[in-house]
């Protein structure tokens, strides 16, 4: 009778809390979809024709039909085509700008690292990405290893299997099968958190934007958000910075992977 009660004790507590998380759902998860459509395939038309002009040497045009497929919709391969375009173009402000999104998109992809890295190399401010602890390298790694639409499933299985291992603890007939089915809902209730958790970071880190790319040759950093404040150093272009202060329209804090801090007109930054 006690792991019966407290069966029902677990799916009790999940399914209240479950209640609670899913009035927020909506801002962390979602639907996303893709349809093959005639659009889709045009899609593919346009992009097989930017493959072609890039293979040829037509950067620009390569560029021009990159960039129209990305107003439709994001994509690591594309964001990657795109700054490989601008880096033939010797434009490596923007070559590193689409290499970091690409990146975003997806973190695990070392050609996309490596070329970040090379078009790096090429400009005035020489810095290298900062090393993460190796625990939130590997979490994000793994955390790309699916979409959000893919964690959303994974969730949602787990949570079935979850309920099904309840249901057996709870109306089995034998004691052994009980324990057993207790065990594994105790397991597929942690695996379920971890899904809906590595979900909720995926969508925050592709959504909540702080990071930019500096896209004028040369720019002064102030000490205020004024034309007249005091200058503090000068950055060039390509270098990544990290928004502090969004509150202004004309003006945005930033700091350094250093940690200098300072403000710069918002006209010459690109958000990542």
């Amino acid at each position: 009778m006690r792991i019966k009660a407290f069966c029902s004790f677990i799916i009790f507590s999940f399914l209240f809390s479950s209640s609670i998380v899913a009035q927020d759902e909506g801002d962390t998860l979602p639907p996303q979809s893709f349809s093959f459509t005639a659009d889709s395939a045009r899609a593919e038309l346009n992009k097989a024709l930017g493959d072609s002009a890039y293979s040829a040497g037509d950067y620009t045009t390569a560029v021009d039909v990159y960039e129209r497929l990305l107003a439709d919709g994001e994509s690591a391969a594309l964001y990657y085509n795109l700054g490989n375009a601008y880096f033939k173009e010797d434009d490596m402000a923007r070559a590193i700008l689409n290499y970091e999104r690409a990146l975003r998109l997806a973190p695990a992809d070392k050609d996309i690292r490596f070329n970040l890295e090379l078009a790096r190399s090429k400009t005035i401010d020489r810095t290298s990405e900062r090393v993460e602890i190796f625990f939130v390298r590997w979490f994000r790694n793994f955390a790309s290893l699916l979409s959000l639409d893919g964690w959303a499933r994974v969730g949602i299985v787990l949570f079935v299997s979850f309920l099904a291992m309840v249901a057996l603890c709870v109306f089995g007939k034998k004691r052994n099968l009980r324990k057993t089915s207790l065990v594994l809902a105790l397991v597929l209730l942690v695996l379920t958190i971890s899904a809906n958790a590595i979900g909720h970071s995926q969508k925050r880190h592709l959504t909540v934007r702080t990071e930019a790319i500096v896209m004028q040759p040369s720019v002064v950093v102030r000490s205020t958000p004024s034309a007249s404040g005091t200058e503090l150093f000068v950055i060039h272009e390509g270098r990544k910075v990290t928004i502090t202060d969004d509150s202004m329209q004309a003006w945005k804090e930033i700091v350094l992977e250093d940690g200098n801090v300072g403000w710069i007109e918002t006209k010459a930054l690109e958000v990542i």
